[in-house]
C-alpha cells in the first residue's frame, strides 16, 4: 500500500509541476484575515538572501506566491531569527532542461548573489519521460554553473513512481544523491516525505499542496534549510 500511494501522489507531485503557469490562488476568507492583520516580524541582523528556483510546487499554483512554500519557509526562517529573505523563482511547468537554460539569467537578475540557493526540479522530467541521463545533465550544468559562482545549494530530492518501471526508477532516483556528492551540495532526499501519505494535505485535484500541507512541509525541511545556509563570519 505504501508504494501504491507514494505512485499515485509523486506522480501527482509531478504533475503539478507541470500545470498552467497560472499561480492565482483562491484563498480563504480566513487567511486573507490573517494576511491583513499579520504585523511583520522583526529580526536583526544581516539579510540571509536565499533564491527558490523551482517548478509549481515552489511557485505557488492554487495558493498563490504569498501562501507558497517559499513564503512561508521566510515567514517560519524569521521566526527563528534569521533576517531571511526568500526569493520565488518557481514557474510551473519547468523541466530541468528550461530550468538550465533560466538559470543564469535569473541569478544575473538578482541585486545581490544569494547565500543559498534551493534547486527544486525534475517532476516535469518525470512526467514526459525524459530519460534520466538527460536530466542528470540538465543538473551538471546547473550546479556547474552555481559552483563557478560561489554559491551554496541545498538540493531538493525527488522520486520516481513505481509505475514507471524499476530501471527507470533506479537512474531517476539516483540523480540527486549523485549530483550531490558529486558537487559536495547539500540535499533532502525527498523533501515531499512529510505530505505524500496524507491526501487530505493536497488540494481537491490531489496535485497540489494546501496552505496546510505547505505548512507541514515548512516545518518538516526547516532545519535542514538553516543548516544548509553557510555559517556567518
Amino acid at each position: 500500500m505504501r508504494l501504491r500511494h507514494l505512485s499515485i501522489v509523486v506522480l501527482a507531485c509531478a504533475l503539478a509541476a507541470c500545470g498552467s503557469s497560472d499561480d492565482t490562488a483562491v484563498v480563504p476568507d480566513g487567511a486573507r484575515a490573517e494576511q491583513a492583520t499579520a504585523a511583520p516580524i522583526a529580526v536583526e541582523g544581516p539579510e540571509r538572501r536565499i533564491l527558490a528556483f523551482g517548478d509549481s510546487l515552489f511557485a505557488g499554483y492554487g495558493v498563490g506566491r504569498e501562501h507558497s512554500y517559499p513564503a512561508k519557509l521566510e515567514a517560519a526562517l524569521r521566526k527563528q531569527g534569521i533576517n531571511a529573505v526568500v526569493t520565488n523563482a518557481g514557474i510551473s511547468g519547468e523541466t530541468s532542461g528550461a530550468g538550465a537554460q533560466r538559470l543564469k539569467f535569473t541569478l544575473d537578475a538578482q541585486e545581490e548573489k544569494p547565500d543559498l540557493v534551493m534547486l527544486e526540479l525534475g517532476g516535469n522530467d518525470m512526467l514526459r519521460a525524459i530519460p534520466p541521463a538527460a536530466t542528470r545533465a540538465n543538473f551538471e550544468v546547473m550546479l556547474e554553473e552555481l559552483k563557478r559562482r560561489e554559491i551554496p545549494v541545498l538540493l531538493m530530492g525527488m522520486r520516481a513512481p513505481p509505475n514507471y518501471g524499476p530501471e527507470y526508477q533506479q537512474e531517476f532516483d539516483a540523480i540527486y544523491g549523485t549530483m550531490a556528492r558529486r558537487f559536495g551540495v547539500a540535499i533532502i532526499p525527498f523533501w515531499l516525505e512529510a505530505i505524500y501519505q496524507d491526501p487530505s494535505l493536497f488540494q481537491d485535484d490531489k496535485i497540489h499542496p494546501t496552505t496546510r500541507g505547505i505548512d507541514v512541509l515548512v516545518a518538516d525541511t526547516l532545519d535542514e534549510v538553516e543548516a544548509a545556509l553557510p555559517k556567518q563570519g
